[in-house]
């Protein structure tokens, strides 16, 4: 159980500064950005096994620099999907 509530205390707090990092308005609420901060922390595992070349090893947390990292790559890749 506390890992879970770490997952989404970790989440919410790197969504919020991907958001604030990230320019222009994102409309998202509390859950979607909390959700986007957790796919961020899985998005910078996976970027950060990929460039250490050790492969894709299943959900691994990075910490917040690269939760951040990835959660504002997510931002930027819905950005880039969705045309505005």
């Amino acid at each position: 159980m506390y890992n879970l509530c770490g997952w989404i205390i970790m989440g919410l707090i790197a969504g919020l500064i991907a958001r604030a990092l990230m320019p222009g308005r994102q409309s998202m609420g509390f859950i979607g950005t909390t959700l986007l901060g957790i796919a961020g922390s899985f998005m910078g595992g996976f970027l950060a096994s990929i460039i250490a070349g050790h492969g894709w090893r299943g959900p691994q947390s990075t910490g917040y620099i690269g939760s951040i990292l990835g959660a504002i790559v997510l931002l930027w890749l819905s950005r880039m999907l969705s045309g505005r």
